[in-house]
């Protein structure tokens, strides 16, 4: 089992920035991707961003290229998502997973077996 604990939500004004953290604790791999995922009121879960554990390797929704950075420190099994200038359609509930086969369709919430319980977002106009 993997238990991930997201933290670093909160309001922020458009052209703002926040981190979020999620921290990994249980039977973590090397090989697993992380990914970050949102979904805003009324709509589907969506991906935002990923990371392959094993090579570093990244991997972003179109949406969010050039403003959200995924990055993550093995050593402390801590995922990190810097989101700068964020916009109010930025608002969601975003939410950390894993996957541990390290699936290349990493873009696919049903991929990913263990998820945090989310942290809001919301950005103000």
């Amino acid at each position: 089992q993997v238990q991930l604990v997201e933290s670093g939500g909160g309001l922020v004004q458009a052209g703002g920035s926040l981190r979020l953290s999620c921290a990994a604790s249980g039977r973590t791999s090397s090989s697993y991707v992380m990914g970050w995922f949102r979904q805003a009121p009324g709509k589907e879960r969506e991906f935002v961003t990923a990371i392959r554990r094993s090579s570093g390797n990244t991997y972003y929704a179109d949406s969010v290229k050039g403003r959200f950075t995924i990055s993550a420190d093995n050593a402390k099994n801590t995922v990190y998502l810097q989101m700068n200038s964020l916009k109010p359609e930025d608002t969601a509930v975003y939410y950390c997973a894993a996957d541990p086969s390290g699936s290349y369709d990493y873009t696919r919430w049903y991929e990913y077996d263990y998820w945090g319980q989310g942290t809001q977002v919301t950005v103000s106009s």
